[in-house]
C-alpha cells in the first residue's frame, strides 16, 4: 500500500509539536517519531520561501501571504491586518493598526514599526503556524521606559531594538519557542533570542542569535556606539531608486557620517563598486547626527549605473565621540535588479 506524506510547509507545525503524521491509503493513522537532531536537519534541508513569497511585489527577502493576526496580550487589543494594497504597496491603514498594537507613536516618529520586521513575522508565522494568532508580549518601548526596565533589573539591552520600532517579543499557541528560535536562527536573517518558554525575541537588525546565558545585555558591549548598525528601508531596489537608511543600536548621539555612501559587494566592506551622495541641506561633508530623529532619515539614491547583484552599503563615521566607536558600519544585504519589485 502506498504512503502519502504532507508537504514540508504542512509538516512544520507537526514537527514543532514533536510529531510527523502520515496516512496510509487505508486511512490508518500512525506517528513517526524522529530525534530532535534529525528533525532540525530536515527543516534546514527543506526550509525555503513559500511559493506565494515569490509572486508579485517582493521588496523584502522574507514575506508571508500579506495577512497577519496580532493580539497585544497586555492591552487585549487584537486585529487581523492586511499588509499590502491590491497594487502591492504598503497598506498605510494596515501599518497604522500595527503601530497601534505595538504602542508605536506613528505621528511623532513620522515612520512605522519596521515593515521588514512585520513581513518577517508574517513569513515565519505562516511557515510554522498558518492562521494562528501572534501573541504580542512586548512591542515598542520608549527610551525612558526601556531605561526604567533596566533600572528595575530587567534583562533589557541599553540599545534595545524595541526603542527604534524594530523588535518584538511574541509567542504562538502550540509552537515550541526553542524550536521556532532554531528555525529563525538557521536563516541568518535577523536578530533572534530565546529566554526560555514559548516566547522569543525577533528584530530586523544585524543577524545574530542568543539565549538567556549568552545575551550579554549587562556587559556594556553596546556602550560607546560599538554595535551601531545601519539598515535600509527595503531589501530590493532598481537602479535610481530612492533609499532611506536608518541607524539603530545607538548608545550616544552627536556623531557624524560622511556624505558619500559606498556600495560594496563583500561582507568585509573592502570592495567598493559604486558610490552615492547623501541628500542633505547642509554643505558640510561630515553630517552631524544629533538625535534619534536625525538618525532615522538618511536619504540617497541607488546609482543609476549599478549592475544587478547583491550589495551592502558602507557608511563612514567622520566624527566619533569615542575611540571605541567603529570607523564605519555596513548595512543589511540588498539586491539590485533592473526588473525590480
Amino acid at each position: 500500500m502506498g504512503l502519502t506524506v504532507m508537504g514540508i510547509d504542512g509538516m512544520l507545525p507537526e514537527i514543532l509539536s514533536g510529531k510527523l503524521k502520515a496516512m496510509e491509503n487505508g486511512g490508518a493513522m500512525f506517528d513517526l517519531r524522529f530525534s530532535r537532531l534529525f528533525l532540525f536537519c530536515l527543516m534546514l534541508f527543506f526550509l525555503s520561501p513559500p511559493v506565494w513569497a515569490e509572486k508579485g511585489p517582493d521588496r523584502f527577502f522574507l514575506m508571508g501571504d500579506g495577512s497577519i493576526h496580532i493580539k497585544n496580550v497586555r492591552s487585549g487589543q487584537d486585529a487581523s491586518i492586511t499588509l499590502l494594497t491590491p497594487d502591492g504597496d504598503l497598506n498605510e491603514e494596515g501599518f497604522n493598526k500595527v503601530d497601534e498594537l505595538f504602542g508605536f507613536p506613528t505621528w511623532e516618529k513620522e515612520e512605522h514599526i519596521s515593515p521588514r520586521l512585520i513581513f518577517m513575522l508574517d513569513y515565519f508565522s505562516d511557515l510554522v503556524a498558518p492562521g494562528k494568532v501572534i501573541q504580542l508580549e512586548s512591542g515598542y518601548r520608549s527610551p525612558e521606559y526601556n531605561s526604567s526596565l533596566r533600572n528595575s533589573g530587567g534583562n533589557v539591552a541599553k540599545t534595545s531594538q524595541h526603542i527604534d520600532g524594530m523588535a518584538l517579543d511574541f509567542s504562538i499557541e502550540g509552537v515550541n519557542g526553542k524550536e521556532l528560535w532554531e528555525i529563525i536562527r538557521s536563516r541568518n536573517c535577523c536578530g533572534v533570542g530565546h529566554y526560555g518558554g514559548s516566547s522569543i525575541h525577533l528584530d530586523s537588525a544585524r543577524p545574530r542569535f542568543w539565549e538567556a546565558a549568552t545575551s550579554k545585555v549587562k556587559t556594556g558591549e553596546s556602550d560607546y556606539n560599538r554595535r551601531i548598525y545601519v539598515s535600509s528601508d527595503y531589501d530590493r531596489y532598481r537602479p535610481g531608486d530612492a533609499v532611506r537608511l536608518s541607524f539603530s543600536s545607538v548608545s550616544v548621539f552627536g556623531f557624524g557620517i560622511g556624505r558619500t555612501v559606498s556600495f560594496v559587494n563583500d561582507s568585509e566592506g573592502s570592495h567598493t563598486v559604486a558610490a552615492a551622495q547623501i541628500r542633505n541641506q547642509e554643505d558640510d561633508d561630515c553630517i552631524l547626527i544629533k538625535d534619534r530623529k536625525a538618525s532615522r532619515f538618511i536619504h540617497l539614491s541607488v546609482p543609476p549605473a549599478l549592475r544587478e547583484g547583491k550589495y551592502r552599503m558602507k557608511v563612514d563615521f567622520c566624527r566619533r565621540p569615542f575611540e571605541q566607536m567603529p570607523e564605519w558600519t555596513l548595512s543589511n544585504e540588498i539586491e539590485i535588479s533592473k526588473s525590480g519589485p
